[in-house]
């Protein structure tokens, strides 16, 4: 099942993505008396039976050719996939060809940085770039949402905790990244994270085999595969349980394969 948040009337609203467009979950289940949480975060918070009821619901819509309660995605404004984690954890250099391209070593255990909750934004959100950053980053990455706390999990164990997965934007500015030598400046600008537009549910893929592509004006600008991170979706997981508490909501930023430079050929 595909999730995201859209902004109506400035009000965030759950949408699910169907082959029709979008359904506004809350107007949905108003109609057929379904009774569902209102945002993505307590869907999460809620766990597979809200996911059950979400099942329902695009099945009431469907069958009964609801299209009155099928929005176009062209008329929606895009909020955050996610608008609330307490955490928002990035890796750096996950990528063999990223690191080499860096000049730095391949780290021999999960270089970790974090972003706040400003940084977030949505699909096709404009992204207002400080005016003394002059060397901008696109980085296209896997984003993993977590599903449910997480502590000490083993390896074997970790994608249990996940509840789906989206695609966001590690903008970085790095004339400010390397201003010093804390990455946090140029990593967390407002805006600078983007997730989006949707939320894939854990049951419908499998993380370790996922193209990511990141295209300005219809040109590659990067390729990758998950195959090829250094660390993998469950170990990065695990580690990052044995020193902080994984929570609901939480977003790990799973690294990016190579540096895309604006304006660059």
């Amino acid at each position: 099942m595909k999730l995201l948040q859209f902004f109506k009337r400035d009000k965030l609203h759950l949408g699910v993505k169907i082959d029709q467009g979008i359904i506004d979950v809350k107007e949905a289940a108003t109609k057929f008396e379904i009774t569902l949480p209102d945002t993505l975060h307590e869907i999460i918070q809620e766990g597979p039976k809200a996911v059950e009821k979400l099942t329902v619901l695009v099945n009431r819509v469907v069958e009964n050719e609801r299209n009155d309660l099928i929005l176009s995605e062209d008329t929606i404004r895009y909020a955050p996939a996610i608008t609330t984690p307490e955490k928002i954890i990035c890796v750096g250099l996950n990528y063999i060809d990223h690191a080499k391209e860096s000049k730095m070593e391949i780290p021999k255990s999960p270089v970790l940085f974090s972003k706040f909750n400003s940084a977030l934004a949505g699909h096709l959100e404009t992204i207002e770039i400080p005016t003394d950053a002059k060397h901008i980053d696109y980085e296209a990455e896997m984003v993993i949402i977590i599903g449910k706390t997480a502590k000490n999990v083993s390896v074997e164990d970790a994608l249990n905790y996940v509840f789906g997965y989206s695609v966001g934007n590690d903008v970085s500015a790095r004339d400010l990244q390397f201003r010093s030598g804390q990455w946090l400046l140029g990593k967390t600008p407002d805006g600078f994270a983007p997730v989006g537009p949707y939320i894939v549910t854990s049951d419908e893929i499998s993380p370790n085999n996922l193209s990511i592509e990141c295209r300005i004006n219809g040109e590659i600008r990067q390729k990758a595969n998950t195959s090829d991170m250094i660390f993998s979706c469950d170990f990065l997981i695990s580690y990052i349980s044995n020193y902080m508490t994984l929570k609901p909501g939480d977003l790990i930023f799973s690294g990016t394969s190579g540096w895309g430079h604006i304006g660059s050929s």
